[in-house]
């Protein structure tokens, strides 16, 4: 799959239903039939939608995890915790399971943006505060991240 493009503002029902934008709903087209994880975020309060074919890839790395150490179990269950499989039904909704919503604390304003293979799902007021919150370290973050002077491949 191609990396997704794109950040929305959506609204989500009383019962928790999404609308999937349509240009997100166009890029996800071809995966649409195998299903999704929807799962809380590690390190922001937000959700993470993983096409089937990504989640799969994802676990397989996990599954290499020696079980017998504690600390990978504790990973393996505090990552997969609250994790839902989802269907997007014909009309290109979503429903938001309530633990997650409570978790995300996803109010009728939300933001739907990619993050390359994934899809982030935030309440639109937490979004633009970690976006702002971001804001002054970003150049400091995208130098160490990206800036490195070791040949990646990258031409």
């Amino acid at each position: 799959m191609n990396a997704l493009i794109g950040t929305y503002e959506c609204k989500v029902d009383a019962k928790g239903r999404l609308m999937l934008p349509a240009a997100i709903k166009k890029q996800l087209s071809p995966v649409l039939q195998n299903g999704f994880v929807l799962k809380r975020a590690v390190f922001q309060p937000c959700l993470e939608l993983y096409p089937m074919n990504e989640w799969e890839v994802l676990m397989k790395k996990m599954n290499g995890l020696n079980r017998f150490k504690k600390k990978n179990n504790d990973f393996i269950r505090r990552f997969t915790a609250g994790v839902k499989m989802i269907e997007v039904d014909a009309t290109g909704r979503l429903l938001i399971p309530k633990d997650l919503i409570v978790f995300s604390g996803i109010t009728k304003e939300t933001v739907v943006s990619s993050a390359i293979n994934i899809i982030e799902i935030w309440d639109k007021e937490k979004y633009e505060q970690a976006i702002d919150d971001a804001t002054g370290d970003f150049a400091d973050l995208a130098e160490e991240v990206m800036g490195q002077d070791d040949d990646n491949g990258i031409s």
